[in-house]
């Protein structure tokens, strides 16, 4: 085996080849995994599309850890717990040196450690996918703290890459801040809404406080609809102070989640508990096509006050 790199020769060297391989990866891992996501990153540039993949690779690596893909291969509780406790070693190992042999920690590791994203935003992250394996159901404090480390970090997380990029405007950090706060939190929620059938049933969660399967309502739902409805208004009003490319790729998401959401809203209670709603192909495909011609959103309120397709 040729142990030398290729920098004299004007090409890559072993570990600029590696890390390229190790983003390739995390390219994978977001077009397997999220339709919507993988649409979004594609609205992006280069550098910022290989940055947010590799941000999402290492959170849906987390985050089928603790959602069963471990206890599935065969892994018993205490070892599923123990597999994450390695894989946040690991990420904090690559955070300080730069390298791991998990491809995936490496490209996160990569981005982290070029954007400015340290163990303020991972360790929360962690901390969440522990409670997912020590917590059945949430009162309103600690699904509060769930929330904000396993999504709102993560749109702070995205939101350091696309203070980087050509044309982002300066100031408004605050705004952007919470924006991206409360879009992670509307991802989370509808994502806890669309998955409640699962998450009941197959993992013995429950996010929401105080609601009981058996009792779940269309009143429970719809008031669960608004609160994603205004977290996703917020988060609109952030869009105007970022780059023009991380707007259209926010837009775009922000548009795909909003359908969603309405779809949810459309969606007997009941029917909830037994299948999940999903935005079909064809729709999802012109949000992306509008979103690239540059239609922003409009608040969510205004959205669904408008809509009256099936």
């Amino acid at each position: 085996m040729n142990h030398h790199t290729m920098a004299g020769t004007g090409g890559p060297t072993a570990l600029q080849r590696y890390s390229a391989t190790a983003s390739s990866s995390a390219r994978v891992v977001i077009t397997r995994y999220s339709t919507s996501f993988s649409l979004a990153c594609r609205l992006l540039g280069g550098p910022a599309r290989e940055h947010i993949s590799n941000i999402y690779a290492l959170v849906r690596l987390a985050d089928e850890v603790v959602d069963g893909v471990a206890h599935e291969a065969g892994l018993e509780a205490r070892e599923v717990a123990a597999a994450l406790e390695q894989l946040e070693a690991e990420t904090e190992a690559a955070l300080a040196s730069g390298y791991s042999t998990n491809m995936i920690v490496h490209a996160f590791a990569c981005t982290a450690r070029s954007q400015g994203i340290d163990t303020e935003l991972t360790r929360p992250f962690f901390a969440s996918m522990r409670s997912d394996l020590q917590v059945a159901s949430h009162d309103a404090d600690t699904l509060k703290g769930y929330i904000y480390g396993s999504a709102e970090v993560v749109g702070l997380m995205c939101l350091r890459v696309f203070g980087s990029m050509p044309g982002a405007p300066a100031g408004h950090q605050a705004e952007t801040e919470a924006a991206a706060r409360r879009l992670g939190a509307a991802f989370q929620k509808v994502n806890f809404l669309r998955d409640l059938a699962a998450d009941t049933s197959e993992l013995g969660r429950s996010y929401f406080p105080g609601l009981d399967p058996r009792t779940f309502s269309d009143g429970h739902k719809n008031a669960l609809v608004r609160e994603i409805r205004a977290d996703l208004d917020a988060a609109a009003l952030g869009i105007e102070h970022l780059a023009p490319g991380a707007a259209r790729a926010v837009a775009m998401a922000h548009g795909l989640f909003s359908e969603l959401n309405h779809r949810l809203e459309r969606t007997p209670a009941a029917e909830l508990m037994t299948r999940r709603i999903s935005v079909p192909p064809g729709r999802k495909a012109l949000i992306a096509l509008r979103t690239a011609l540059g239609r922003r959103p409009t608040t969510a309120t205004a959205t669904a006050a408008t809509k009256g397709r099936p």
